[in-house]
C-alpha cells in the first residue's frame, strides 16, 4: 500500500509460543531509508491505526519505521491486554526488530528504538537485554518508575500477588478512564475513543501487577542505561509523571542523553495535541536522529555495536511551545503540583485505566 511518499506493508509473523502477531512497516518509497526506527506502543495501544502518524512522518523524514501490537494488543492474537509475563512482550519485540535487522537491505544500517508511556519501559528492557545493539532511543512520557506519590504499600501487593495464579485475568483493578486526561485536542481524544483496537476496560489483575513489577525492575536499574537516548515529556502530564523521566535522566550513566519538558502539553505528546504542537515534536525528534544518525557501517559486522555520537554531556532544554525554535536551558525543579501517579501512571487508586 502506497501513501504519497511511502510504502505501507502489513505482516502476520509467529512468535515463539506461537501466537500469531500484528506487525507493520511504513517505508520511504524513493529510496533506502536511512536508518531504522522500531516502535514499541503504550499499553493498550496499536500500532496500525494509533501509531500511523509517528510512522508516517518517520518514513517520509527518510527512516523505515517498523511496529508489531504486543500479544493480546490490538490485531494480534491472545486474550485482550492480557499480560502474562513482562518479559514475553520484550523478547517478542527483540525477536522481531532483531530479525528486520538481520535482512539484507537493513545490515548495517543504525537502529533506533521509540518508546512511548509502556512502550518507553519494553524499550528501556530491550537496550538491557542487549546493550550493545541499539544506536539509540527515542523515550516518549515513559514508563520507567513508580512515582513516590503512590508507591503502593508492600502489604497491598501482597495481598493482590497471592490470588494473581487463581483469577489472573479477572478485570478486577481499581480504575479511572485515562483518555480524557491525555490528550488535550477533543476531536483526537474522540479518534482515540473509536478505535476499537484500542483497549478501554479495565486492567487484567495479572496484567496491572506485571507492569508493576517491570517499572520497578526499571527503578532499581536505571543507572544501568548507558545508550543515547532522547526523553521527551509534557509538563502537564498527568498520566504519567514528568519527575520519572527526570529521574532517569539523572541516574543513567549514559554519556548522550537529552531531556526536553514541553509547558502546557499533556500525555499524548505525538497524538493528542493541537496539530502545531504536534509538529514541534516531531520536528525535534527527526532533528535528534539526523543528528544521532550514522551512515551506513558494515554488514559483516551485524549484530555489532552501533557507533554512537560523541557525548554533549547530557543536558536539559525546557521548550516554550509558543517559541519553539528558542530553547532554554533550565536545570531548576518545576512547581510541585497536586498529582497522583504509579508506575509512573496517574490514579487516585491503584493502577490506571487504558494506561498508554
Amino acid at each position: 500500500m502506497k501513501m504519497k511518499e511511502i510504502v505501507y506493508q502489513e505482516e502476520y509473523i509467529e512468535n515463539a509460543r506461537g501466537v500469531q502477531l500484528f506487525s507493520c512497516s511504513w517505508l520511504p518509497c524513493s529510496s533506502s531509508p536511512r536508518a531504522l526506527v522500531f516502535i514499541c506502543h503504550g499499553y493498550g495501544m496499536e500500532c496500525s491505526g494509533f501509531m500511523r502518524e509517528c510512522g508516517t512522518r518517520l518514513a517520509r523524514a527518510g527512516y523505515g519505521a517498523f511496529g508489531i501490537d504486543y500479544e493480546g494488543h490490538g490485531r494480534s492474537m491472545g486474550a485482550r491486554c492480557y499480560i502474562k509475563k513482562f518479559e514475553n512482550i520484550v523478547n517478542d519485540c527483540d525477536d522481531f526488530f532483531k530479525s528486520v535487522c538481520a535482512q539484507d537491505e537493513y545490515r548495517g544500517k543504525s537502529r533506533f528504538l521509540y518508546g512511548e508511556s509502556m512502550g518507553g519501559a519494553v524499550a528501556l528492557f530491550l537496550h538491557k537485554k542487549d546493550p550493545a545493539f541499539w544506536t539509540g532511543a527515542l523515550l516518549v512520557a515513559p514508563m520507567c518508575k513508580i512515582s513516590e506519590k503512590v508507591k503502593p504499600h508492600p502489604v497491598v501487593v501482597n495481598l493482590l500477588t497471592r490470588v494473581e495464579q487463581i483469577i489472573p485475568k479477572w478485570k478486577i483493578v481499581p480504575t479511572k478512564d485515562v483518555i480524557d486526561s491525555a490528550f488535550k485536542d477533543p476531536i483526537k481524544r474522540e479518534q482515540v475513543r473509536s478505535n476499537k483496537l484500542i483497549y478501554q476496560d479495565k486492567p487484567r489483575l495479572k496484567t496491572a501487577l506485571e507492569m508493576l513489577r517491570a517499572s520497578m525492575k526499571l527503578e532499581d536499574t536505571l543507572h544501568e542505561v548507558t545508550l543515547p537516548f532522547f526523553l521527551l515529556h509534557g509538563e502537564a502530564d498527568v498520566v504519567t509523571d514528568p519527575e520519572v523521566s527526570k529521574a532517569l535522566y539523572e541516574q543513567a550513566s549514559s554519556k548522550d542523553k537529552t531531556i526536553r519538558l514541553y509547558p502546557g502539553m499533556w500525555h499524548g505528546l505525538t497524538s493528542g495535541e493541537p496539530d502545531e504542537n504536534i509538529d514541534i515534536v516531531f520536528s525535534d525528534i527527526i532533528s535528534w536522529l539526523d543528528r544521532h544518525c550514522s551512515t551506513d557501517t558494515d554488514a559483516d559486522s551485524f549484530p555489532a555495536k552501533p557507533i554512537l555520537p560523541l557525548s554533549n554531556g547530557g543536558f536539559i532544554e525546557r521548550f516554550a511551545t509558543s517559541s519553539p525554535a528558542v530553547a532554554v536551558m533550565n536545570g531548576k525543579q518545576r512547581q510541585k503540583r497536586s498529582r497522583s501517579y504509579l508506575c509512573g501512571l496517574n490514579g487516585r487508586r491503584l493502577f490506571q485505566h487504558s494506561a498508554m
